[in-house]
């Protein structure tokens, strides 16, 4: 299996093909508008048909974004978004899906619709939008919230662990499992991009910043004047530097990584490489649990690997059963049991 879909036909495209008539509501300076911006300019790349595009979502302030996307769409329950993906995979799996989701929508109600769909392997590219707050309903404690934040559901500050969603991506056994940042423009659509051709269950998450209730969640490594420090940017095959003056890696001693300084006889052949593809998920595994600010925040595909898709083993079993019984028969089968007259 190749990490490029398989295209209908290829189709040129630009932007402006993807953009709908709809106003895009969103509060100003939302990190959405990026995220918008950033898939709206790598569809094209893909060469699908509009008309073989569909963004499906759940509920809260990234649900709203399948109205913004010129393609085919559906604003579902909340949580059930990767359920629906799923149902639709099945009976279209020609068509690229994608589902949009928020870290409450996606990590609290929808918890089990996304680790199912992730186990299963299904063929979507779900982008969770990750602010640590609930937006839309004004400013309560998400399942990805800090330790001890403070709002207003949780006025003396919340008692609760935060989930570590690509913790919770790769113990699911996601295919593909990346993550990015609303504000790093480029880097964001690469990983999209990446995302849109793999095959199977990509998860990305999206760190977003919600202006209004939560501002600055992830400023303290994000901004541009501290990122090279209090960031790692991933790349397969490469061993894991980072620093504004890339003098910084991260080595492993024992069963635990830590930060070096390279230099005074540290080597960069001391240092982890990272490997994407590697079957096992214990090195993806770990750089999903380092974090700022002990750790530099990794950004990039933590892991990509090829296992048949959920569609692609649902039209085998159905292929081998017609082969074995021949085509089906519904009048057939509604009336081959016991049946009865009701009087």
């Amino acid at each position: 299996m190749a990490e490029t879909p398989d295209t209908p036909s290829l189709v040129k495209l630009t932007r402006k093909d993807f953009v709908s008539d709809q106003d895009v509501r969103w509060c100003p300076g939302c990190g959405d508008y990026s995220i918008l911006a950033q898939t709206q300019r790598m569809m094209p790349d893909f060469g699908y048909p509009r008309e073989n595009i569909v963004f499906i979502s759940g509920i809260g302030c990234s649900g709203r974004l399948p109205y913004y996307m010129n393609t085919y769409g559906f604003h579902t329950i909340h949580g059930r978004a990767p359920t629906i993906a799923t149902g639709l995979k099945a009976a279209r799996p020609d068509l690229m899906v994608w589902v949009i989701t928020g870290d409450g929508d996606a990590l609290s109600i929808g918890g089990n619709h996304v680790l199912h769909s992730m186990r299963r392997n299904v063929d979507i590219k779900l982008v969770m939008f990750n602010n640590r707050i609930y937006g839309l309903t004004k400013g309560q404690a998400s399942p990805t919230s800090e330790m001890g934040k403070v709002t207003k559901s949780t006025p003396a500050g919340t008692i609760d662990n935060p989930i570590m969603p690509l913790s919770v991506a790769l113990a699911a056994e996601a295919t593909f499992v990346a993550r990015s940042v609303d504000t790093h423009t480029e880097h964001l659509q690469q990983t999209l991009d990446r995302a849109g051709r793999h095959r199977g269950s990509a998860f990305v998450e999206v760190l977003q910043n919600c202006n209004i209730f939560n501002d600055g969640a992830w400023r303290s490594f994000t901004d541009r004047e501290v990122r090279d420090d209090r960031m790692l940017v991933l790349e397969d095959g490469k061993p894991m530097i980072f620093g504004k003056d890339r003098d910084k890696g991260i080595r492993l001693r024992g069963l635990r990584p830590e930060v070096v300084e390279l230099g005074n006889g540290v080597t960069e052949d001391e240092l982890l490489v990272h490997d994407e593809t590697a079957e096992d998920p214990y090195l993806a595994f770990m750089l999903s649990r380092m974090f700022y600010p002990e750790f530099p925040v990794p950004v990039g595909v933590l892991r990509r690997i090829e296992h048949p898709t959920h569609d692609e083993l649902l039209t085998g079993q159905i292929t081998a059963a017609v082969r074995k019984h021949g085509p089906g028969d519904l009048t057939r089968l509604l009336n081959g049991g016991e049946t009865w007259v009701a009087s």
